[in-house]
């Protein structure tokens, strides 16, 4: 008896399927925001010295990407050195708060405190203590990465649930096994939204660092261009600094789903079914 081969998709089901993938999304999306940022500019004749044409920024990425990659690199490590030193005091500061109701009375409340302090206005005194160079930009990445870390992990660690802590006790397990092996593991999820949110901080931070006492990296680069009017330039720093963002963040995603698999794969199938 013959069997029939499995009928293969049709181009119409290859081309929904593909439609449907998580990554061309926001592609699509971004491609019909620059469409209508184009098509605003032609309506409404904005001139040139105010929004650039989606044209000429992608020239000027285009002539001028090896300068811009240049200036990304001192960009890049400012952010990179301020979001490990945010992850590794945020979650050690998380820790102590979550342990300790006395600690938490004191210091919770000064971290919430400091919050409403302007990043952008301490950033010149880290160049008045430390001069021009690379530590005032991981400061100032590190200063506004630092709270969402903190905050996130404390609630990770706040929610263990109390029957587990219990059985863990009940099995005479040390304090330091059951923070290894079921307040960290619980609390990994809460820990890695923080961070994921301190990442994207931490390029700003880095930005206004370069802002305030800086030769190099692409905060210089937009603060020459405003000074300039070279909006094309300045629009694609600005791009630049997004990819910088969007690559780090997927980064961190990557780590996570390695780290929690158990956790980024079930988030995973929620997207895809939804």
């Amino acid at each position: 008896m013959a069997v029939n081969p499995p009928a293969r998709p049709s181009a119409l089901s290859r081309l929904g399927t593909l439609l449907n993938a998580a990554w061309l999304r926001p592609v699509l999306f971004l491609v019909f925001l620059v469409v209508l940022w184009d098509v605003t500019i032609r309506v409404f004749r904005i001139p040139p010295y105010q929004i650039p044409k989606p044209e000429d920024v992608l020239v000027t990425l285009w002539n001028d990407w090896p300068t811009l990659l240049r200036q990304a690199i001192p960009t890049t490590i400012a952010t990179v050195e301020g979001f490990l030193l945010s992850a590794v005091f945020g979650v050690a500061a998380a820790v102590l708060i979550a342990g300790s109701r006395t600690i938490e009375s004191y210091v919770y409340p000064l971290l919430v405190f400091s919050q409403s302090i302007p990043k952008i206005a301490i950033a010149p005194l880290f160049v008045v203590w430390f001069g021009f160079g690379m530590l005032p930009k991981v400061l100032s990445a590190f200063l506004l990465g630092f709270f969402p870390v903190v905050v996130s992990a404390v609630q990770g660690f706040k929610s263990v649930e109390p029957d587990m802590l219990d059985l863990a006790r009940a099995m005479e397990a040390k304090r330091l096994q059951i923070f290894r092996m079921v307040a960290f593991p619980h609390a990994m999820p809460a820990i890695f939204a923080g961070l994921k949110v301190s990442i994207t901080l931490a390029v700003v931070g880095a930005v206004v660092g370069e802002f305030v006492g800086s030769n190099d990296g692409l905060g210089f680069v937009l603060q020459r261009s405003i000074g300039n009017f070279e909006l094309p330039t300045m629009f694609a720093a600005l791009v630049v600094l997004s990819l910088i963002g969007v690559v780090l963040f997927w980064v961190l995603d990557l780590i996570e789903r390695m780290m929690i698999p158990w956790h980024a794969s079930q988030r995973h199938d929620l997207v895809i079914a939804a």
